[in-house]
């Protein structure tokens, strides 16, 4: 029988390839994009988390979510900083979410404050994707736009707590294998995991909408 975070990987992998391989995403890294793009979604990514780690500490005691708050992964106060460096000092006042990215963090604060089985599907599938293939993006921002290496612009992509990642990631698919949840809860939780991708595909969407390429 399957580990559960093998379950989860195999189950969600269908809706992984489809964000990973939006016509956004694909522009993106293809260089076809401008910086203003990836200034964009960096936004984007700013109102996701900030519902994601709002209600992390709360959730630090909690016998299911509480092992997976693990400070190091926070990633708040990096993309402050990159907004800063892409928008100006005052780029609070000009950020604005995607009605995609509203029901996203929407979705991700819902599930923080009312199912913490639900709020690991969210911290699964942001943080363990950010750690793996937010480092192609990393690379190519970097030699796209000029950022510094692992610098202001693309600090998102950095985890500087996370000094081995293949280890942190081992570790992290224990805590999904040790879980306590029943069954019926885990299948709750992976199909939690398919609508966060989903969620995060039509943030994809309405990107590719808001910068499509000229014909």
């Amino acid at each position: 029988m399957d580990s559960f975070s093998t379950v989860i990987r195999t189950a969600s992998h269908e809706q992984h390839v489809e964000a990973e391989t939006s016509s956004f995403m694909s522009d993106l890294l293809g260089g076809r994009l401008g910086v203003d793009a990836y200034a964009r979604y960096t936004e984007q990514l700013w109102f996701v988390y900030e519902a994601l780690e709002a209600g992390a500490d709360r959730l630090a005691s909690d016998p299911v979510a509480g092992p997976f708050i693990q400070p190091e992964l926070y990633r708040l106060a990096a993309l402050e900083r990159d907004l800063e460096h892409l928008r100006g000092p005052g780029w609070r006042r000009g950020v604005s979410a995607l009605p995609a990215t509203q029901a996203y963090a929407d979705r991700v604060r819902e599930c923080a404050e009312r199912w913490p089985a639900g709020y690991i599907a969210h911290h699964y599938t942001r943080y363990l994707g950010d750690l793996s293939g937010g480092q192609i993006i990393r690379d190519k921002a970097e030699k796209t736009w000029g950022f510094a290496r692992k610098g202001d612009g693309v600090r998102f992509y950095v985890f500087e707590g996370v000094a081995n990642p293949a280890a942190f990631k081992r570790g992290y698919r224990a805590l999904l294998d040790a879980i306590r949840a029943d069954d019926l809860e885990k299948q709750r939780i992976v199909a939690e995991c398919k609508r966060a991708f989903a969620l995060n595909t039509a943030v994809f969407r309405a990107l590719g909408e808001e910068f499509p390429l000229s014909a």
